[in-house]
């Protein structure tokens, strides 16, 4: 993505930020070299602002630190073997404390205030140039969108970037006052989302635009998310002090009631979005941007303008999307054997733009407990295998230097050829028991064999920060590969998803166990019980590689529970959302993250450590926000006693 406004808008307290703009292949605008205040006073200048509201989710979503601070330090995800400072720093497990300095919880506040100021703008200008409401609408959606993420993650967040609260500014400022969490909900989230559902569409103006729905199912989240921060069941400290009151006089119960109402709105008047008939279905490659996703931050492999990144290697930096690349271990160090009587390596899976495989950078690893707990039902559930790569077949036909070779030879030195199975994650613990290696082994990689199989496999309890199932789900996908490899370094060129239809069921739910009154039909357990009901339809064993026409949604709905609990709508998102990034959010506004993620299990960093350590995590209620980034406490002219006030507490 280049970018295309380059100075003349300017934000908040940062000083000056650089208000970045970039086209998709489908939110197309005329770029130019650089754009002033007077241009922005254009309805070319404004249609352009409102296109870059787009590309500033490419800054976020997909940018491998921000998905670090959303899900590792859960009990969905841990640090893996080749892990940096960022990442095992969120583990909360003593390996580092999260402080200002921090890169991956500032990405946020630094990213989105440039693009609320945009915002401010376009709400500023568009009428006076006669932008049609509707357009409008997609600002104030993207206004409120911002502020509801600054709100969750750092507590009052400043109304006033220079001008006054929800003003234009132009001019760089070196001061800042934080409004409350009420006022940042009452003032900008809530109205901004009422607007925008009563002026978007019910059908989006373009492919990946917003509409009702989308408007609709951000409201729900903020009344959910309002109500529990009123409710505050564990005492949760929030910043800047303000009493937990509503400046409009409602309760949490409310607040839970509207969060209810606002969902089913959005289930019974979709427009044209709806779930999609098998959980494979919402996350195969060949179905992005399918009616079940409401937004994404897009990406193509057809030009790199419009993709924001080259299409044939990586920076590792926004806006590129390589989130993928974290949770992909390294399974290029597997290794088979060109003889069957002398074991002579050959490294038969190897990089590859695939969507089962991708770039390995071995940074994060989901917890023992997520495989085998969260995913215990890997029979009729589709959704383990339609998250993990657990399969990692030959490929090795496809690289010059390796394709020579018509067989190999594998575990129990059995013959195997390109495509066949050489190294499984097994769903279950064996009633045999593995024959692991000491160290590496044949392998490479410390994984076992069975009796029969020509596969190595490690169970579920084996798993380790060095050999676990990678991400298939948000995998990259290429059309361009042709018989080869592709290219597996670039960055992923499909688009992240960011927000699904599929929420609005839990949201519903979730209200209603929070003591929201359901409509007939409508129950928290019928409602959890349509994603559960899906989520037992296979149309493909993806890790299998074989067509599976199978329902088995009837024992799925059986086996929900008859009382719906939290902890229950927590595991069945997890299985649902797993790797996604909802995570932390969830666990923070429900007050469950120490309950649920204070310990966990996991082996160890070297190959063969298939001997699962329980590692506890240092969760403390002053981490429920995350710190104020040094960068904006730098560039403010406060004195020390200033910026420790302006700083949420504990850092």
């Amino acid at each position: 993505m280049k970018n295309i406004i380059k100075k003349g808008i300017l934000a908040t307290a940062f000083s000056s930020l650089l208000i970045t703009g970039a086209c998709s292949d489908v939110l197309e605008e005329q770029p130019r070299a650089t754009y002033t205040p007077e241009y922005f006073q254009t309805s070319e200048g404004v249609l352009s602002g409102l296109t870059s509201m787009y590309a500033h989710l490419r800054y976020i979503y997909g940018q491998a630190y921000f998905y670090n601070a959303t899900i590792t330090g859960t009990d969905e995800v841990t640090y893996a073997q080749s892990a940096d400072e960022n990442f095992k720093t969120m583990d909360y497990s003593g390996q580092g404390n999260v402080n200002p300095a921090t890169a991956p919880t500032s990405v946020v506040w630094n990213t989105v205030f440039s693009n609320i100021n945009t915002a401010n703008g376009v709400l500023k200008f568009g009428e006076q140039v006669g932008i049609a409401p509707n357009l409008l609408a997609e600002a104030r959606f993207f206004r409120a969108f911002d502020y509801f993420l600054l709100v969750q993650e750092y507590g009052g967040a400043p109304l006033d970037l220079g001008a006054g609260d929800l003003q234009f500014n132009t001019n760089p400022v070196r001061s800042s006052v934080r409004n409350t969490v009420p006022e940042v909900y009452t003032k900008v989230v809530f109205p901004d989302l009422i607007k925008a559902i009563e002026d978007l569409p019910a059908s989006p103006r373009l492919t990946g635009a917003v509409a009702k729905t989308t408007a609709r199912l951000y409201l729900a989240k903020a009344y959910l998310t309002y109500a529990w921060w009123l409710e505050n069941p564990r005492d949760i400290p929030t910043y800047p002090l303000t009493p937990r009151t509503d400046p409009d006089g409602h309760d949490a119960k409310w607040y839970f009631q509207k969060a209810y109402d606002i969902a089913v709105s959005g289930i019974d008047s979709p427009g044209v979005y709806g779930l999609q008939a098998t959980y494979y279905d919402v996350n195969v490659a060949i179905n992005d941007r399918n009616k079940e996703v409401l937004l994404y931050a897009d990406h193509t492999e057809n030009s790199e303008f419009y993709n924001g990144s080259s299409l044939t290697y990586s920076n590792g930096s926004a806006p590129e999307n390589f989130a993928s690349w974290m949770l992909t271990w390294n399974y290029t160090n597997i290794r088979s054997s060109s003889s069957a009587t002398t074991w002579t390596p050959v490294p038969s899976v190897q990089r590859e733009a695939v969507q089962a495989l991708g770039r390995p950078w071995t940074r994060m690893a989901p917890t023992i407990g997520a495989v085998v707990n969260t995913f215990a039902d890997k029979t009729n559930d589709s959704r383990y295998d339609g998250t993990f790569t657990t399969t990692y077949r030959g490929n090795w036909n496809k690289d010059a230097s390796t394709n020579n070779f018509q067989r190999l030879y594998n575990a129990n030195s059995l013959e195997i050829r390109p495509g066949d199975a050489i190294f499984s994650f097994l769903n279950d613990e064996p009633s045999q028991s593995i024959a692991y290696p000491t160290g590496a082994g044949k392998s490479n990689i410390g994984a076992g064999e069975l009796p029969g199989r020509a596969d190595f496999v490690v169970s579920p309890k084996g798993i380790s920060r060095i050999v676990y199932p990678g991400i298939w789900k948000i995998g990259p996908y290429r059309t361009d590969s042709g018989a080869g490899l592709g290219q597996p370094n670039a960055a992923s060129t499909r688009p992240f998803n960011i927000a699904k239809f599929s929420e609005l069921y839990f949201i519903a739910a979730e209200a209603v166990v929070k003591g929201a009154t359901p409509q007939a039909g409508k129950s928290a357990r019928e409602l959890v019980n349509v994603i559960r009901a899906r989520a037992g339809k296979w149309r493909w064993d993806n890790n299998g590689n074989v067509a599976k026409v199978q329902d088995n949604s009837a024992q799925m709905t059986a086996a929900t529970p008859a009382i719906i609990t939290i902890d229950y709508i927590l595991a069945e998102k997890s299985r649902e959302y797993f790797g996604e990034g909802y995570r932390w959010y969830d666990l923070v506004r429900t007050q469950k993250w120490e309950e649920l993620a204070g310990s966990y299990q996991i082996g160890g960093n070297n190959y063969g450590d298939h001997t699962a350590q329980t590692v506890n995590r240092n969760i403390q209620k002053f981490h429920y926000l995350h710190p104020i980034p040094q960068l904006q406490l730098d560039r403010m002219g406060l004195t020390p006693a200033e910026k420790a006030a302006y700083q949420n507490p504990g850092y």
